[in-house]
């Protein structure tokens, strides 16, 4: 299958790399409106380059497109992309509003063509078997659950570009760092009814938060707790997800939520505990995560069925964060 990619910044490059080790998926054309980015991808793959998006939709036999634009930029990208029936994987998030997502999502839905958001984490290997131990109930009843991602990205970071920071285009650490996580927190615990966040800029010159914790009651009735920030000195020093049941206690953790932290469930032998404990770190980044999408999306398009991961799960995360910024406003408890 023909790959186009839209947006040739840092994270074009795994979309490149995660096509290209593929056999049947092609990188055939980059576009951007800054020439210079693409001259990497002409070179190292022989794509073809255009400054205009409707001249590469219209001169290029292309299957699917990888939209890599600073997210603000998303929605009319993707509605053009939809409409000349492309096929649409869109880095995350999906969009800054959730009405520019049900643009997204329509223009897919009416156009017949199958739409993925790149949340990566889910194909760690630490994360995958801790949705196992989830769907097979080993837990038990869920009674709590924690979310950290305490990382720093520097002043130095936000600078490199005009989007990063802003609420506009790109958001603070809940928007474009911890998304993923909260993505992982739904996948594992289910959609909340209820939620409540404070937020600050504390250290960065940003006009987004640089640093949020936030509450959450799932639908279960299971509680929640996020704790996110870019703030900490002089480096990332964890992501993690706790998860509390009756029958057993799961922390994925480290500076990047790689490994069994902790793992105890009662129906699990120590022997087996062990044994995934040292599965994991023995390949704790597994096949990077951007391959698993794009190989799924191939899959999904040949198998004619949704894409692992949906423009409703986008969706879903993207209202999580916005339900956190309304409740920071008013300083109140928010549906979700």
């Amino acid at each position: 299958m023909n790959f186009a990619i839209v947006g040739c910044g840092f994270i074009a490059k795994k979309h490149a790399t995660a096509i290209e080790k593929i056999d049947i998926a092609k990188l055939v054309a980059v576009c951007d409106k800054v020439p210079a980015t693409m001259e990497y991808y002409k070179e190292e793959y022989d794509a073809e380059k255009y400054t205009e998006l409707e001249q590469m939709l219209e001169k290029e036999n292309i299957d699917i497109v990888c939209i890599c634009t600073p997210s603000g930029f998303h929605t009319s990208i993707a509605v053009q992309i939809a409409e000349a029936k492309k096929h649409i994987i869109v880095e995350k998030p999906i969009a800054m509003t959730i009405e520019d997502t049900d643009k997204i999502i329509d223009a897919c839905t009416t156009n017949n063509v199958k739409l993925s958001v790149v949340h990566p984490n889910r194909y760690r290997p630490v994360v995958q078997e801790l949705r196992k131990i989830l769907e097979q109930d080993l837990l038990g009843k869920i009674s709590h659950a924690s979310c950290i991602v305490n990382w720093n990205r520097n002043q130095e970071y936000y600078d490199q570009a005009p989007w990063r920071g802003t609420k506009q285009h790109g958001g603070g650490v809940l928007m474009n760092q911890a998304i993923h996580n909260l993505d992982l927190l739904l996948w594992f615990m289910g959609l909340p009814n209820q939620v409540f966040s404070m937020e600050a800029t504390r250290f960065r010159n940003i006009d987004a938060e640089d640093v949020s914790v936030g509450a959450i009651k799932f639908g279960s009735g299971a509680l929640g707790t996020v704790e996110a920030s870019t703030t900490v000195y002089p480096k990332n020093y964890e992501e993690s997800i706790t998860i509390f049941g009756e029958k057993g206690t799961v922390k994925i953790g480290g500076t990047n939520a790689l490994y069994f932290e902790h793992l105890d469930i009662i129906d699990m032998p120590d022997n087996e505990i062990k044994e995934l404990k040292e599965s994991i770190k023995a390949n704790p980044w597994g096949t990077p995560g951007h391959q698993w999408i794009i190989e799924d999306m191939v899959s999904a398009i040949n198998e004619d069925r949704e894409p692992a991961v949906t423009g409703e799960d986008g969706k879903n995360a993207l209202k999580l964060v916005l339900s956190f910024y309304e409740s920071a406003k008013l300083n109140q408890p928010v549906i979700f």
